[in-house]
């Protein structure tokens, strides 16, 4: 039988390190950061996706003309939106990218409760992409 005050420093290591990684888990679901989360790898995409209930995903590459001009929209939806907003490198995550279908840049996908429901390709005006993250909020 394990001591209980071991299992309570487990405990605490564990939210101590969720803290690190950003954000204690306070449920299932967190509030959304004000900044984009700049993805970096598949297991963070995923670890994205499942702790926000709505998230847009701008899909980019840094030598985008389009893309450049999207960068003050996607921040800005960052700080006022409902959604967690989270940057992929389309470059820096080639294999993600293809497995999102992100073929064409920018790609903006939004996923709710985990699961892809709105893609849309090209530069996008903010309210287009506030109609997407509202329509996934519902």
């Amino acid at each position: 039988m394990s001591n209980p005050e071991d299992e309570r420093e487990k405990i605490r290591q564990q939210k101590k390190e969720k803290l690190l990684q950003g954000g204690a888990n306070t449920g299932d679901r967190q509030e959304p950061p004000s900044e984009p989360i700049e993805i970096s790898g598949q297991d963070h995409f995923r670890e994205v996706v499942e702790t926000y209930d709505v998230v847009l995903v701008d899909c980019y590459a840094d030598w985008c003309g389009p893309c450049k001009m999207m960068d003050p929209v996607v921040k800005q939806l960052a700080s006022t939106s409902d959604a967690a907003v989270a940057k992929l490198d389309v470059d820096a995550n080639q294999a993600l990218a293809g497995q999102l279908g992100a073929r064409s840049i920018p790609t903006f996908i939004v996923f709710a409760n985990g699961e892809p429901v709105q893609r849309m390709v090209g530069a996008q005006d903010k309210a287009a992409l506030q109609n997407v993250i509202q329509s996934a909020s519902a």
